[in-house]
């Protein structure tokens, strides 16, 4: 799982009406049902034996990250898919019942706003979602998430601080014994189910009947798919913010690794780098709290703030002692296109690194391109690695750049609104021999540029297999509470009609190795950060090759 502090969340860039997110493939999303061979299972053995020392220790985040890696490396296994799903609840609701948005977006609610907005949570699956809904299921879902809660610290402490365990064990019996979805068929019975359980648990436990509704929602919205989930307000303005891509922030994004926050990428120029943040080193305090002590949403949520204010991060350069830092949080632009440069001053080769697909993408993508071929560009690297995706249209922009005809990419759902082929349209293309390199973090909209040239054999795909992410995302805000939905309503699929979900883009030459540092030393390498990558080695020979044919 990665963040931006700016701040970003998971993937760097999403959203529109049609966006990606990076998130993990769900069993049920695989193509095929085929049984397990003796090595996947010895696979999965390994995976659940290290999940379950996790989950013991109540890591839920990492335990989440190492599912998700396990259903990649495993898809389709049943109990690595039931792990999936219970440690994603027990992630979810602590996540909830730390965050201070969605603490004031449920006060800030009457208990029948509350039913309300469960009530168009369902009429939104029921008009847009990919596949047609079950209420009975979906009612389900949210007993599972609420009867997580009930025995999640977070949650218990907050609102029955007092309630003896046997009269929550009773009331968990009773929804287990009793199921809240008896005879649910239509959003109607659903509702009133809710309100039944919401009023007992009230009566029987002091629980806040609002906070039960909403578990009931949130159990509904995230457990349809790993893309689908409800948003709070400032949930929502985040994602506007991606669209455009700037933020009031930090410029740093983020990833989970173990009890601390790993810098994956620092923006030039802004508040991080200037305090002297680099990329590899590790976030382990935020004001005076131990990243240790937090889960990783909430640790980044603490560097969140207005414009102005200042942090205080206590991080830590590997090799070297921890250091304390006041950061001031600032206006950051994200580029989307990064590292523009002549890699190859012999062979003309052109180099860019492109990051994410959102708003400002094609204009940033063009800017590139023409100070390459003011340069003496004759062939072109595109560097699509750790690329999360974002903007589906942005991703068909950018291929009509490359391909000068033909389907880029095509979405199918289950309203026949969501079927579209999209096409390339530009009348003039750059026609420089193209090496695309991408890794296993490469997916969504990354996949749709790298699947269209592959297919058409534009250009060359070197690395690893992409992250194997098929379906689009569509934003939608409610009317209660300025909260919103993102929801899946529909899969692509690549010129050719290969699927991509956990699939992905296989790529021309594979590079499995990992990169090496050059620097000899542990303090050279602290200090120094250079490393030998031989995914771009390679790429470089390609484009090498191609020049001098031409």
């Amino acid at each position: 799982m990665r963040f931006w502090v700016l701040v970003r969340r998971s993937a760097p860039c999403w959203m529109a009406l049609t966006l990606f997110a990076l998130v993990p493939v769900r069993a049920a999303e695989l193509a095929g049902s085929v049984a397990p061979t003796a090595a996947v299972e010895d696979l999965a053995r390994d995976f659940l034996e290290r999940g379950k020392l996790l989950e013991n220790e109540r890591r839920w985040g990492e335990a989440l990250s190492l599912y998700e890696e396990a259903l990649r490396e495993a898809p389709g296994h049943e109990q690595l898919h039931r792990r999936h799903d219970v440690v994603k609840l027990r992630y979810d609701v602590g996540r909830r019942y730390g965050s201070p948005a969605f603490q004031r977006s449920t006060s800030s609610l009457e208990y029948r706003q509350a039913l309300d907005l469960y009530s168009e949570v369902l009429h939104k699956i029921q008009t847009n979602y990919v596949d047609r809904p079950d209420w009975h299921i979906l009612v389900d879902r949210g007993t599972a998430a609420l009867d997580v809660a009930l025995v999640e610290p977070s949650f218990a402490e907050r609102l029955m601080p007092r309630i003896a365990q046997e009269r929550v064990d009773r009331f968990r019996r009773m929804m287990r014994e009793q199921p809240p979805s008896r005879n649910v068929d239509t959003i109607d019975e659903a509702r009133a189910a809710v309100d039944r359980i919401a009023r007992v648990g009230q009566r029987d436990l002091g629980l806040d009947a609002r906070s039960a509704v909403m578990e009931y929602l949130c159990g509904a919205a995230n457990l349809l798919d790993p893309y689908s989930t409800f948003l709070t307000s400032d949930q929502l303005d985040e994602l506007y913010s991606q669209i455009e891509g700037n933020f009031v922030g930090l410029g740093v994004e983020l990833k989970a690794e173990g009890n601390e926050l790993l810098i994956v990428r620092v923006i030039r120029n802004s508040p991080a780098a200037r305090a002297g943040l680099l990329a590899g080193d590790h976030i382990v305090g935020v004001d005076g709290k131990k990243t240790a002590e937090l889960n990783a949403d909430v640790a980044a949520d603490l560097l969140q703030g207005p414009e102005g204010s200042v942090v205080e991060v206590a991080a830590k350069t590997p090799g070297q002692s921890e250091r304390a830092l006041k950061i001031r949080r600032e206006y950051v632009e994200v580029p989307s296109v990064d590292d523009v440069k002549i890699v190859d001053a012999d062979y003309h080769i052109g180099y860019l690194k492109l990051t994410c697909f959102q708003k400002t993408t094609t204009r940033d993508l063009d800017e590139a391109l023409w100070k390459l071929h003011q340069q003496g560009m004759r062939s072109l690297v595109m560097d699509l690695r750790g690329n999360p995706g974002g903007l589906l249209t942005t991703s068909v922009e950018v291929a009509d750049k490359f391909l000068d005809h033909g389907t880029i990419v095509s979405t199918r759902g289950r309203n026949k609104r969501e079927d579209f082929n999209y096409t390339a349209e530009a009348p003039d293309t750059w026609g420089v021999p193209l090496v695309v390199l991408i890794d296993g973090d490469s997916a969504s909209a990354s996949e749709i540029f790298a699947g269209a040239i592959r297919d058409y054999q534009r250009g060359t795909i070197v690395g690893v297999r992409s992250y194997g992410k098929g379906s689009v995302q569509g934003l939608f805000p409610l009317s209660i509470g300025n909260a919103g939905m993102r929801l899946t309503t529909a899969k692509f699929y690549s010129p050719l009609g290969k699927p991509f979900s956990g699939i992905g883009v296989e790529p021309d030459v594979q590079v499995q190795t990992v990169n090496k540092p050059i620097a000899q030393t542990e303090s050279e390498v602290a200090t120094l950060r250079v490393f030998q990558d031989e995914t771009l080695e390679a790429g470089l020979t390609i484009a090498r090759q191609q020049t001098a044919q031409r």
